[in-house]
């Protein structure tokens, strides 16, 4: 029987706290690479040991900015050219994944082209952690193990052990997801509708459902500005829930988010750790993303069945 190809776990510069936890739930060592800057800002990513033969998956976020993303594509590159056997990029959040469709007149479809520069650069296989739209899967040239936060927040929130939970969805679109939450769980759900007067501003929000004496559990792909969350949970307790909480995968924060959350009627708001957390707030917690994804790494190099984590 032919030996099996090694394995080797890499890290880009933005994801490297959670390279570290990975490899430790593989109990194996991270991967040595470096990434020296020019005096300009330019940089050249390095392998510092030999991955000829190696399956080797590299782990980066492409959150902003772009040399994230940048950084990624120099890594795959290097490693096609120092002959590893497979490349498979690991992106905990897959940046411009709202960018999805063209939405007006005369602008671009981000996610279409980063999936494009990413196929071109020669990955093998993309691993992925509940993109923004799920259609962008089929935007990549190479298979995309798509994964959902929902495998550890449904049971998370099942301990949780509250007396009337009832899931909601921020906006319309999240509703697919929501619902799906509510299944698990065995809840109402609700909706929250609004109107945006532009990106990050939002105008008119009603609420499609019952939520007086509930204690309301909103669930999110992403939290920008937070200013969507913010006002649904802030509008619940106006509408008589008992207490407001939120499961979100992407930690983007940008902006005013934090003085939203801190000043919102959330009582606690758990993320994932696939973007870096900034500032830390009590009502914050994290819940790591490292398990899941190692499991679903070791499962791929042994070509064992993931199915099991596709779940949402």
């Amino acid at each position: 029987m032919p030996r099996k190809a090694p394995l080797k776990v890499f890290t880009g510069t933005a994801t490297s706290y959670l390279t570290e936890l990975i490899c430790s739930n593989l109990n194996i060592e991270l991967g040595k690479s470096s990434c020296p800057r020019f005096s300009d800002g330019e940089f050249e990513p390095c392998f510092e040991e030999t991955i000829r033969g190696s399956y080797v998956f590299i782990v980066q976020s492409t959150f902003p900015p772009s040399d994230n993303l940048w950084e990624l594509l120099l890594m795959i590159d290097a490693a096609k050219r120092a002959s590893a056997y497979k490349v498979i990029a690991v992106i905990p959040y897959f940046g411009y994944a709202r960018q999805d469709r063209k939405d007006k007149p005369r602008v671009s479809i981000g996610a279409k082209l980063a999936a494009d520069v990413l196929s071109k650069a020669g990955i093998d296989r993309i691993i992925t952690v509940d993109l923004h739209a799920d259609q962008i899967q089929g935007f990549f040239d190479a298979p995309v193990d798509h994964l959902y936060a929902s495998s550890l927040f449904v049971p998370y929130i099942k301990e949780m052990n509250l007396p009337n939970v009832v899931i909601a969805s921020p906006d319309v679109g999240g509703t697919k997801r929501a619902n799906t939450y509510a299944k698990l769980l065995e809840t109402d759900l609700v909706i929250c509708h609004k109107a945006r007067s532009k990106a990050n501003v939002i105008g008119d929000m009603t609420v499609i459902g019952d939520v007086k004496g509930k204690d309301v559990i909103i669930v999110d792909d992403i939290i920008d500005t937070a200013g969507t969350i913010t006002t649904a949970a802030n509008l619940f307790i106006e509408k008589g829930a008992t207490s407001v909480r939120a499961f979100a995968t992407h930690p983007i924060l940008s902006g005013p988010a934090i003085e939203r959350i801190e000043n919102s009627a959330l009582e606690v708001i758990y993320f994932t750790d696939t973007i870096p957390l900034k500032n830390h707030l009590e009502k914050i917690k994290t819940i790591s993303i490292a398990p899941l994804l190692a499991d679903v790494i070791d499962k791929v190099y042994y070509y064992k069945s993931i199915s099991s984590f596709y779940i949402q």
